[in-house]
């Protein structure tokens, strides 16, 4: 017996064009990979230098962190701080339009974990009943 699919009313149209879909898309490609996550969690409670945030980051390499920053303080979320030492020290920090994202990713990064256990049930029954087929 095969289970019953409610049917879900269609949205209303919202006219828009199709560069409005490319902008919004390229913004959450970015708030939405895994390693700006991370980072814009960890930049929630203040600034923190580049090697802090390396160690704080499991499994991220010295690159895939730079081209991160790099990003993210393109896109207005995040100011890079260069301090006039020896040797030089770097601080990043979220801008007010990064803390103003820090709330729903934290939201986001909390819902994920909490049903973690929930969702890998959901994945091995949906991968066991596929198996079969």
């Amino acid at each position: 017996m095969k289970p019953e699919h409610k049917k879900v009313p269609a949205l209303p149209a919202i006219p828009h064009q199709e560069s409005d879909c490319r902008g919004v898309a390229s913004v959450l490609a970015r708030v939405g990979d895994k390693w700006s996550v991370l980072v814009i969690m960890l930049l929630g409670d203040g600034p923190r230098r580049f090697n802090e945030l390396k160690r704080m980051v499991g499994g991220i390499s010295q690159r895939m962190l730079t081209l991160t920053l790099r990003g993210l303080e393109r896109d207005g979320l995040v100011t890079r701080t260069v301090f006039p030492t020896v040797p030089p020290r770097v601080d990043y920090e979220l801008t007010a339009l990064g803390r103003g994202l820090s709330d729903p990713v934290m939201k986001l990064g909390q819902w994920a974990q909490q049903h973690l256990p929930d969702i890998n049930t959901a994945r091995q029954n949906f991968d066991g009943r596929n198996a079969q087929d």
